[in-house]
């Protein structure tokens, strides 16, 4: 069964893109969302395996988003992945106190980055 795979970013161009990207790779990307809100819903709603959290949803949060999810996410949440086009290092004490199992470039997002973080996340 393909890695479902939920995308929370506020730049329709990045989803499109990534959503595109990430199908051809063989993941599948059950929804997406632009704001704190709707990606709440979504992932009560569509129960993905991972959710990749843009740092930056506009005039919101990422790491609220993260954060929110864990707190509400019922028992065992899904993975949280921050992605960013930022440096890491812009972010790094924000990324070690988050509920996020790692950070993932926008650059470097790929399914085969995905299951490396999601494999040391399981151990």
């Amino acid at each position: 069964m393909p890695l479902r795979c939920l995308i929370a970013d506020d730049s329709d161009h990045f989803k499109k893109a990534a959503r595109l990207f990430l199908e051809a790779e063989g993941v599948a990307v059950v929804g997406v969302a632009s704001t704190i809100a709707e990606a709440l819903g979504r992932v009560g709603e569509l129960r993905p395996d991972v959710v990749l959290v843009d740092i930056d949803l506009g005039g919101e949060s990422g790491f609220d988003l993260a954060r929110r999810l864990y707190d509400e996410g019922g028992g065992e949440p899904p993975p949280i992945i921050l992605i960013s086009t930022h440096d890491e290092q812009d972010f790094a004490e924000l990324i070690a106190t988050s509920p996020a199992v790692a950070f993932l470039p926008k650059p470097r997002l790929s399914k085969q980055a995905i299951d490396e973080i999601l494999r040391g996340a399981d151990a």
